[in-house]
């Protein structure tokens, strides 16, 4: 270490800081989870399709498509065609999301970006249905995915999105990822260009987003018409974490 604390090597270089006892974490598994507002199955076409297709189509605008590389899909088949080809893939892993009352699939969500031996994934692909959408569930299903990967010993966790996209960006601010820049031109999709804004969780922020994610979920945070009486920024700010801007 030098005067700075920065680690160099023998010849003088700053290296990055040694991760002695570093290991891969493994794969994510297709585990399903279940909470107060919502639970996490494996994606089930036959199970999960028909209703997923009307909770989706409930948004006539189809703007929950436009951000996404594919659809709006013409009738419940190409749907339910698509979410086959998609089932049983390792890399996105799809989960459906479903109402913990009522057991209704109400929505999607992923891994996808799987590097285990980076220590890196990423949590996408989301198909939240008007139902879904600012709601107490939405936030259980992706703090499932976030914890369940940092758990599993991940080291950072990603979010992308269209740098247009203000509603994907606010949300992933919202739940405590930290913009890292916009990559310019990064791809092309529905044949047009596409800015992606880059966001991270690493691991040493983890713990304290944690707590705050408990404590907005917490029971005792809904009135009884289900209301939240805290926002999750306060939690957030409680626990020390810094508020992206």
């Amino acid at each position: 270490m030098n005067s700075l604390g920065e680690s160099l090597n023998a010849v003088g270089q700053p290296v990055g800081k040694p991760l002695p006892g570093w290991r891969p974490p493994a794969w994510p598994s297709r585990e399903g989870r279940a909470g107060r507002f919502c639970a996490l199955e494996p994606l089930d076409p036959e199970g999960h399709g028909a209703r997923l297709y009307e909770e989706l189509s409930a948004d006539a605008t189809n703007a929950l498509w436009t951000y996404l590389p594919y659809g709006p899909f013409g009738d419940v088949l190409d749907y339910e065609a698509w979410l086959r080809r998609n089932a049983t893939s390792q890399d996105p892993l799809f989960f459906t999301i479903l109402d913990a009352s009522t057991r209704r699939a109400i929505g999607l969500q992923s891994y996808l970006r799987i590097t285990p031996e980076a220590g890196s994934i990423e949590v996408g692909h989301l198909q939240f249905s008007p139902r879904l959408q600012r709601t107490p569930a939405g936030t259980e299903a992706l703090w499932f995915l976030l914890s369940g990967a940092f758990a599993m010993g991940y080291r950072r966790c990603e979010w992308k999105c269209d740098s247009l996209n203000a509603k994907s960006r606010a949300a992933a601010e919202r739940l405590g990822f930290q913009l890292e820049g916009v990559f310019r031109q990064a791809t092309v999709y529905k044949g047009r260009n596409r800015d992606t804004a880059w966001y991270s969780i690493i691991d040493s922020e983890w713990p304290a987003l944690d707590r705050a994610f408990r404590g907005w979920l917490a029971e005792d945070n809904f009135d009884a018409a289900g209301r939240q009486k805290r926002r999750l920024a306060e939690f957030r700010a409680e626990a020390g974490t810094s508020i992206a801007q």
